[in-house]
């Protein structure tokens, strides 16, 4: 069927003819006349025949449409000049390609468009909506917050389009949609789209109202017919040499690398670009600006034809000159294999994937052989073909993102990963312990209980160890009382002066009060001396309680402390 059969408005028929639509694909000639008629409609086809303009061009027809006039039979019906169309998308790579789908089939008509996602500023997007917009494309949660700050009404909705449904619920935007279709009204009409589709996606249109049909090309093939596809097994650490051998004998004018890690998609780009192999990287690392201009530079013509990415990219990107897609590892789930082998072979063009797959993927596969009910045909490199000297595949640390998160904690110990040498050095040979000689520190200043040991630092006195600093030591100790505490072991006290009273002291050597111990609190300290003398604890030889006469003894240590201060100080 041909777009001139469908009798289009004179702007739309002019804008098609510019892009060259002359023969719809399936899809569009199944789901194209049901949403000029109104209905709801689910629409399933393979990756990569016109999902997009199966929708677009029939809602901008309906608009030009009801502007002539509201009575036409595809004219929408309560449409105003707020009125709006809704189309949902999960990245905001697919929101800006939908945007400009809709400003190119719409080109003349003065139909206003707009992407809305997180990662840019908001005062552009508030001022879009204050002008008057006929198309909002949008992720689910910059919608969500522009709604909740009062900057749209979602009752102005007409029509509601959700691109990729079913990966929108894979990322976990289940109940944002549910949120905003419960603010739509429930007389609009609902579109869904997507290379897959699952009942979760279809009962939440059922629970809202929408009663959609089911146009589904692609119930007996997951896949399109133009896209060969092929794996090779291999050793995890075969890969880097394996995807570099791919690339060399296939020599594509334009290639996409796939990833199911983040971090891995620096690493795989610089190892390309070491090998004398033009890559550029796109993941959720990198700032959405970066992102934009990443995939200009790989849909432009230049020596940039290497696109290393993770999922964010495989889903809706129309890119036709990719000619060769390679998955470094198979996607954990079957869905996402068909979107990302369905990134070539686009508009009819022939295309080639490749898959990668050690002992650490072979669980997908079989995932991936039961929902597209086919065997993947094993294929092979021969010898000839295999690179064998090339730069090494970097590490994690060596990656350009590396360095930040590299750095050595302070204080921290073991080993550098990516060095033999442990980080630091002093540790012994043995269990638990690193390689090198043992450090020699200096000898610890320790003090028994009782008073520094004999001996102390040649060329100095003895040092007693205290928080706040030495304490002078009094010649003649004096009695237990109040007012003055019996001497420490280390020495006296400072004299009590008027603004510090007494405090009771329970060490080896002080007095113990008698009665009931005091309590201390942790801020506040007690300010009252004990009002009653207490006996030392102090023991004799024979096991039993010395009087405070007997630690006074030319023996005792008090007398002890005093000679070495005399020696010391004169």
């Amino acid at each position: 069927m041909k777009y001139s059969e469908l009798n289009l408005s004179p702007i739309l028929t002019a804008a098609t003819d510019k892009l060259n639509y002359v023969e719809m694909t399936p899809i569009q000639e199944l789901a194209i006349p049901l949403i000029l008629s109104g209905r709801d409609v689910a629409g399933l086809a393979q990756t990569g025949t016109g999902k997009t303009a199966a929708f677009l061009v029939p809602l901008i027809e309906r608009i030009l449409r009801t502007q002539e006039d509201p009575n036409h039979e595809r004219a929408f019906k309560n449409w105003l000049p707020i009125s709006q169309v809704l189309i949902l998308c999960p990245t905001r790579e697919l929101a800006e390609q939908i945007n400009d789908n809709v400003i190119k089939i719409a080109d003349g008509s003065g139909l206003k468009t707009f992407p809305f996602y997180g990662g840019t500023g908001y005062d552009k997007q508030k001022e879009a909506l204050k002008s008057g917009l006929q198309f909002m494309v949008a992720t689910p949660g910059r919608l969500m917050d522009l709604y909740k700050d009062n900057h749209l009404d979602l009752k102005q909705v007409r029509a509601v389009v959700f691109d990729e449904a079913d990966r929108m619920f894979d990322m976990g935007f289940k109940e944002d949609m549910k949120y905003i279709l419960g603010r739509i009204p429930r007389d609009r009409q609902f579109l869904v789209f997507s290379a897959t589709l699952n009942f979760d996606v279809l009962n939440t249109a059922y629970q809202f109202g929408a009663e959609p049909v089911e146009v589904n090309i692609s119930r007996d093939q997951a896949k399109a017919d133009n896209v060969t596809d092929e794996l090779l097994h291999v050793g995890n650490d075969e890969k880097p040499a394996q995807l570099l051998s791919i690339l060399k004998r296939e020599n594509p004018k334009q290639a996409m690398i796939f990833t199911n890690f983040k971090h891995n998609v620096d690493r795989i780009s610089k190892f390309l670009m070491d090998n004398g192999i033009p890559a550029m990287g796109l993941s959720s690392l990198i700032s959405q600006p970066q992102r934009n201009l990443i995939i200009e530079k790989f849909k432009a013509e230049n020596d940039q034809n290497i696109l290393v990415a993770t999922d964010v990219a495989a889903r809706g990107l129309d890119i036709n000159g990719v000619d060769v897609v390679v998955n470094y590892e198979l996607p954990q789930d079957a869905e996402s294999y068909v979107h990302r082998i369905g990134r070539t072979g686009r508009a009819g063009r022939e295309g080639k994937a490749f898959s990668l797959v050690s002992e650490k993927d072979i669980d997908s596969l079989g995932r991936i052989e039961e929902y597209t009910k086919k065997k993947i045909t094993i294929g092979y490199l021969e010898d000839a073909d295999i690179i064998k000297e090339f730069k090494r595949f970097p590490s994690e640390q060596r990656a350009s993102y590396g360095d930040r998160f590299d750095r050595p904690k302070s204080g921290g110990g073991g080993f550098d990963r990516n060095s033999k040498k442990p980080r630091f050095e002093g540790r012994r040979d043995g269990p638990g312990g690193g390689k090198g000689p043992r450090t020699e520190y200096p000898p610890r200043k320790d003090h028994h209980k009782d008073g520094p040991k004999e001996g102390g630092p040649a060329g100095g006195a003895p040092k007693p160890q205290h928080k706040h600093g030495p304490k002078p030591v009094h010649a003649h100790p004096k009695p237990a009382g109040p007012g003055h505490p019996h001497p420490h072991a280390k020495g006296e006290k400072k004299p009590m002066t008027a603004h510090q009273p007494p405090k009771p002291y329970a060490g080896a050597g002080g007095p113990k009060p008698q009665g009931k111990k005091p309590v201390h609190s942790p801020k506040h300290h007690d300010t009252h001396p004990p009002k009653t003398a207490s006996k030392s604890f102090r023991k004799t030889s024979s096991g039993k309680a010395a009087s405070p006469a007997a630690t006074g003894s030319s023996k005792s240590f008090g007398q002890t402390v005093k000679s070495l201060f005399k020696k010391v100080f004169g």
